[in-house]
């Protein structure tokens, strides 16, 4: 089946895993990568424009292409954190409809179907992943995300936002 078939919101979400059997596994290695340390300067977040689902191998696949791009400058020089989680299951019913079947398969219409993946659905100007960089490395950053935009297959954005808790000279934190 294509991604166009999962894209839509339509019903209720089917999160109950304890009825299925043959689970799908989650593709998403880990949420959160680089070093987390309080002194970056800019925090960047990739914001989706349109209520959808997104699968879990499609959120992967981004998370993967941005944190890429993103350690050119060194593994350390940043933190990203994937902010969604895929609970949803997605099941489908296959139906017959090959090069030797006479016609299309009639019965059992709207079955309950095999689980064939997970995906998250997300509303309109929702984040679904955010960076934490330094002021040098924040054009990379930009063009990591919209590589990572690429891969989602929704109209997204890039929110940047500057970080002011920094620390003075008596090391303290202004606000």
């Amino acid at each position: 089946m294509k991604g166009v078939n999962y894209r839509e919101t339509k019903g209720m979400p089917y999160v109950r895993r304890e009825y299925i059997s043959g689970k799908p596994q989650l593709k998403i290695a880990r949420f959160s990568s680089g070093q987390s340390k309080v002194d970056y300067d800019y925090k960047l977040q990739l914001i989706v424009s349109e209520k959808m689902q997104i699968r879990h191998n499609a959120l992967e696949a981004a998370r993967l292409a941005a944190n890429k791009t993103m350690a050119q400058a060194g593994d350390m020089s940043f933190f990203s954190r994937l902010t969604v989680y895929p609970h949803l299951v997605l099941r489908e019913n296959k139906m017959i409809a090959t090069a030797g079947a006479d016609r299309l398969q009639e019965g059992m219409r709207r079955a309950f179907g095999k689980a064939t993946g997970l995906a998250a659905r997300v509303k309109p100007e929702q984040s679904i992943f955010e960076a934490y960089v330094l002021k040098e490395n924040l054009d990379l950053a930009k063009r990591g995300f919209k590589v990572a935009s690429s891969k989602l297959g929704c109209p997204t954005s890039v929110k940047v936002t500057e970080i002011k808790n920094k620390l003075t000279e008596d090391n303290q934190y202004r606000v």
